[in-house]
């Protein structure tokens, strides 16, 4: 595994998602300062900020897992699932190189993480 390829490829993530992130705080700011004239108004700017401020946090969970994965590369523990220290796929990593999580450990989560239907009686 290249990590150095990984980190190179990280660390523009990071760079990217940082200025993009700070870019949508200030753009939904801006959307709250510019007090729209009417009701019509108000809600057309009240559905662009919230959809500004959900961008900006998705961003910003991705930058952390960006982050958490280059302080992996610097512990040696970069490519290994976090649960259990065994391999990541490669593939999985080609694709998401900031997974902390093999594809087993990840479908465990996700499903674990979906609600859960209740029985009708």
């Amino acid at each position: 595994m290249n990590v150095q390829e990984y980190k190179r490829r990280l660390l523009e993530l990071e760079k990217q998602l940082s200025t993009r992130a700070a870019r949508d705080r200030e753009h939904a700011r801006e959307q709250v300062r510019d007090s729209p004239g009417d009701i019509g108004d108000a809600s057309v700017a009240d559905e662009a900020e919230s959809e500004d401020f959900t961008e900006a946090e998705l961003d910003a969970t991705v930058l952390q897992q960006v982050r958490d994965a280059l302080r992996r590369i610097e512990d040696g523990t970069f490519g290994r699932c976090v649960v259990d220290g065994g391999p990541i796929e490669p593939k999985r990593l080609e694709a998401v190189p900031w997974t902390p999580y093999c594809l087993k450990h990840q479908r465990l989560l996700e499903a674990a993480s979906r609600p859960q239907a209740t029985p009708t009686l």
